[in-house]
Parts: structure tokens; C-alpha cells; sequence
């Protein structure tokens, strides 16, 4: 009865612990048809106050910044990285010594995916970001997506 009573407690400390760590960052997807076989894919990143995302075009040396990785489909072509739409703010971060740029509240990240035929498929893949406020950051994380186009 103590080792039943010890474990639920341990367990019960142990859950508590763990939840904890949650992601101030939640993501929405969607994909638009914008001319014959060509859409629109966007990612938009609402991140709670006082956390900030990173930009894809962070310098290395400084926080992990946001990646976009596709899985391959014969069916599409995808050019370039997907362009960020938001308050994006540059500073000079003496724990990482290099210029910083990330966004605060809200950022849209919006891809040109083509088609090459006229069927039903879907673009899929992983985001990785990371997110910090001014004493702590969080470790990387990847959130997956799968969108049709339609």
C-alpha cells in the first residue's frame, strides 16, 4: 500500500512537472488556389505575449530560426522560402552575439506552391521554430502540416 501510495505520488509530481512546458505558439494552415495550378499555402504563427519566433533569416550562430522542410511530391514545385509577413524586429542579442530578428504576436509565412497537373494533392511537411522572451528560451520544436490542393 505505501509503494501504491509513493507511486501516485511521484506520478501526480511528476504530471504536473511536465505540463509545465507548453507552446506559447499556436499555428494555423491553409491553402488557396490563386490561378490554374498554382496556390497559396499559408502558415500563420500567433505566439502569446511576452514570447517571440524567429525569422528564417536569423544568422547563424543565434537562435534556431523558423525552417520550412517539404516532403517531396513529383506533383509540385515549390522555389524559394516562404515569404514572412509581420512586425519583424531586429536587435543585437549579447547571449547568442549575433543581430537577432524575430517577430512578436503574429507572423504569416506565405508559400507559391505550383502543381503540374490537374489532379488533387496535397503539400505536406514540418515547420521548426523557437521561441524566447527576454530570460528564457524554449528548445526547438516542429509542428507538422498536410494541406490538400484542390
Amino acid at each position: 500500500m505505501k509503494r501504491l501510495l509513493l507511486f501516485i505520488t511521484l506520478f501526480s509530481i511528476s504530471a504536473v512537472g511536465f505540463s509545465q512546458f507548453k507552446d506559447p505558439v499556436k499555428w494555423t494552415f491553409a491553402a488557396k488556389k490563386i490561378a490554374d495550378k498554382v496556390y497559396e499555402v499559408t502558415y500563420t504563427a500567433v505566439v502569446e505575449k511576452p514570447w517571440h519566433i524567429y525569422s528564417q533569416t536569423t544568422p547563424k550562430g543565434g537562435p534556431v530560426p523558423t525552417k520550412f522542410s517539404y516532403k517531396t511530391n513529383p506533383l509540385l514545385t515549390i522555389k524559394g522560402i516562404p515569404k514572412e509577413t509581420g512586425n519583424l524586429q531586429k536587435k543585437h542579442e549579447e547571449v547568442f552575439g549575433v543581430d537577432v530578428q524575430y517577430f512578436d504576436n503574429k507572423v504569416t509565412f506565405t508559400q507559391i506552391v505550383n502543381v503540374k497537373s490537374s489532379v488533387k494533392t496535397n503539400v505536406s511537411g514540418t515547420i521548426e521554430y523557437m521561441v524566447c522572451n527576454d530570460s528564457e528560451c524554449l528548445p526547438p520544436k516542429k509542428v507538422s502540416f498536410d494541406l490538400p490542393l484542390q
